[in-house]
């Protein structure tokens, strides 16, 4: 057995015995688990699966560390009642606000953060790393790092633009139609039926297709097709509400439609709008992402995460994981808005540990 092993399970079993000893039950659950995966792994790999756990594990020590302090530090700069929610925030709510918070700085400030232009060619076609290139090169030797931080602004700001105008068309539509009734109702329920017979990847490809890839037409493609899943909710959720005694006591006041909507109607069904709020950014998130990783998203030489993927793909080939990267910082933020919104959804809807 290798120094580093012996080391490394002398550690486990030391943490397991503090553990147990301070009476930290899922501490000692925790390591108990590592120990024997460890065990398993470095019989069946050897000791390079021992040194992968060793990189995994300090990095989730890593992100609780930065999710507990950056959860003290909102604590103690913002007002009593933000601070007083946050203090109760789960450390996961505390580190998707932190991822979050990263990616728009590196979106806002992506200029001052990248060493080089979003479509400079700086080096030769997939340049190894150096010191002027610290991923290397893509395959027409543009910088991949600052790609990377330029894809940040593009992706997930076209992402959000999409989401609020999903919300804002689908979201109205739901509510008005479940106010209003009759043939509104059923006239938009029947056109939201015809659009999701329809798959909607399919039906995106045909439309960009049919009238071009550039940014605006591929947000209101995605926003028009994405739209009849959040009206679907928005008017599953407010035909419960208008059945209410409140909602006819404002009617017999004489309110308007507008007065019901959006004063006694859409307060109460802010938790499930905000938990699908959160669950279509990923979707579009990815949606986009898909779309240019065919070819019919995001236009090169923009920089794209989606894109990048595939105009690298064939370096995984060779044992490089750079065109994993873009993939990673894609799923890292969606697992992150989840982390949010699901602590936003507890919150908005009463719900106790």
């Amino acid at each position: 057995m290798s120094p580093f092993a012996i080391g490394y399970f002398g550690a486990l079993i030391g943490a397991s015995s503090l553990a147990a000893w301070s009476g930290r039950r899922e501490a000692l659950v925790g390591a108990f688990l590592l120990l024997v995966v460890s065990a398993f792994a470095g019989i069946v790999w050897g000791g390079a699966a021992l040194r992968w756990i060793t990189l995994v594990v300090a990095l989730g020590a890593a992100a609780v560390g930065l999710a507990y302090s950056f959860r003290a530090f909102l604590a103690a700069v913002l007002p009593r009642d933000a601070a007083r929610a946050i203090r109760s925030a789960p450390l996961t709510a505390s580190f998707g606000l932190l991822t979050i918070l990263a990616y728009i700085v590196t979106a806002v400030f992506a200029p001052a953060i990248a060493p080089f232009g979003e479509s400079q060619i700086v080096g030769g076609a997939f340049a190894p790393p150096d010191d002027r290139m610290l991923l290397g090169g893509d395959q027409l030797g543009r910088d991949l790092f600052s790609r990377i931080v330029y894809g940040a602004r593009n992706t997930v700001g076209i992402a959000f633009v999409t989401t609020v105008l999903t919300f804002l068309l689908g979201g109205a539509l739901g509510l008005l139609a479940a106010t209003v009734g009759g043939w509104v109702d059923q006239l938009l329920s029947r056109l939201v039926d015809v659009l999701m017979a329809i798959p909607q990847l399919i039906f995106a490809l045909l439309l960009l297709t049919i009238f071009g890839t550039e940014v605006v037409t591929l947000i209101l493609v995605i926003a028009v097709l994405d739209s009849t899943r959040v009206y679907r909710l928005s008017r599953a959720v407010a035909v419960n509400i208008v059945v209410m005694d409140y909602i006819e006591a404002a009617k017999l006041r004489g309110e308007t439609l507008w007065w019901l909507i959006t004063r006694e109607i859409l307060p109460n069904a802010t938790a499930p709008l905000i938990a699908e709020f959160g669950l279509r950014f990923c979707f579009v998130f990815l949606t986009i992402a898909g779309l240019s990783f065919l070819g019919l998203g995001i236009q090169p030489p923009t920089a794209d995460w989606g894109s990048m993927v595939r105009d690298n793909a064939q370096l995984i080939s060779f044992g490089e994981v750079t065109p994993l990267i873009p993939a990673a910082a894609i799923a890292l933020l969606t697992v992150a808005v989840n982390f949010v919104v699901d602590w936003m959804l507890q919150r908005s809807s009463g719900l106790k540990d």
